[in-house]
């Protein structure tokens, strides 16, 4: 990724490959961990919703960005134009899924005339196998505008004047991790998928791997650029919840994790193309606290959560991303119908859950 002085060529990019290798390794991992053995039912410590559909709505505050930190200069902070995420998410045994997107009835979403059009889609899969937890994700982000103006020029007036926007900004990601429960008396599902629950309190070291591969692309009048990412992090993750009263809890999470970046960086920039290749050492942190209540049909709560994550692209410059939002969510629990149940029960007992 260049770093130049002038505001139109800071830019991150990205080219399109590698949609293979990320079917790939799902098919593989999911593979790996159908193959576990099946294990009784625990009464004791969980209580299990086997015929039950969790549908459930999350309200996000987090953020799309990217931060350039320059040891020897301005800082570049570009951001997409939304304050909130809407995520819809079904759940049933051990399959969930969840759509995320803006939502443009939320007046915190609009301010387009000054920030410019942003457009988010996001899709993601989890599938608990035994105490292995498997997930898939593809997300689209697009439109980002420079937030901090004022570094730049000293007579742009706030809320009046419009900012630097990068309509054609693109992320496109693909990632997926594999996860193992260690504690088998403690359940991730209570405060994940919400398909069970748990009765006692207990927590549980889950390390994870984690593979992604991140494709983002831009373009100016004069300047364009693709950029692959692909990323492997190794996280050593901790997960605690306490119970209170049998139907309220407080459950907290801190993930530390190391990893390598793989880049390739192509751009054109007036009919002269260039190609750079460079591979990176990352570091991330991520945690977060919830608290939540839970009934046989209705469940609520909020959480707190952060990640941090940086890499130093060279001497002087850090590639930083670093998030600290709030989720506030809603969830019911009804019967399945048999035209779901039926197809999801012989699947179970094809792979031994």
């Amino acid at each position: 990724m260049k770093t130049n002085r002038h505001q139109d060529s800071k830019q991150i990019y990205a080219t399109h490959s590698g949609l293979h290798f990320y079917i790939l390794f799902f098919l593989l991992n999911t593979l790996i961990v159908f193959g576990q053995d099946k294990t009784e039912k625990d009464t004791v410590n969980f209580i299990f919703y086997p015929d039950k559909i969790m549908i459930r709505a999350n309200l996000s505050t987090q953020t799309d960005a990217y931060y350039l930190n320059e040891k020897n200069g301005a800082n570049l902070d570009l951001e997409t134009n939304n304050n909130y995420k809407l995520f819809l998410a079904v759940d049933y045994k051990f399959i969930g899924f969840s759509y995320g997107f803006y939502p443009k009835f939320f007046v915190g979403n609009k301010d387009e005339n000054l920030k410019g059009k942003s457009t988010f889609s996001d899709y993601n899969f989890r599938f608990f196998l035994g105490r292995w937890l498997q997930t898939a994700q593809y997300s689209k982000t697009k439109g980002y505008y420079v937030a901090n103006m004022s570094d730049f020029d000293p007579n742009w007036t706030e809320g009046k004047d419009p900012y630097l926007q990068f309509p054609d900004f693109k992320s496109t990601y693909y990632g997926m991790s594999t996860s193992y429960i260690f504690n088998p008396k403690f359940s991730l599902k209570s405060i994940t998928s919400f398909t069970e629950w748990q009765k006692k309190s207990t927590g549980s070291f889950i390390p994870s791997l984690a593979y992604t591969y991140n494709r983002i692309t831009s373009k100016t009048e004069n300047l364009q650029g693709k950029q692959d990412e692909y990323d492997i992090r190794l996280g050593a993750g901790y997960y605690y919840n306490f119970i209170i009263r049998k139907q309220f809890y407080i459950a907290a999470n801190l993930s530390p994790s190391l990893g390598v970046k793989f880049l390739k960086d192509k751009s054109t920039d007036s009919g002269v193309e260039s190609v750079e290749r460079n591979n990176y050492f990352t570091k991330n942190l991520d945690g977060g606290l919830k608290l939540g209540f839970n009934s046989d049909r209705i469940l609520f709560g909020a959480s707190l959560n952060f990640s941090a994550s940086s890499y130093n692209e060279d001497k002087n410059t850090v590639i930083s991303n670093d998030k600290v939002f709030g989720l506030l969510y809603f969830g019911y629990r009804f019967d399945a119908p048999d035209f779901i149940k039926k197809p999801i029960d012989k699947i179970s007992t094809k792979i031994n859950m």
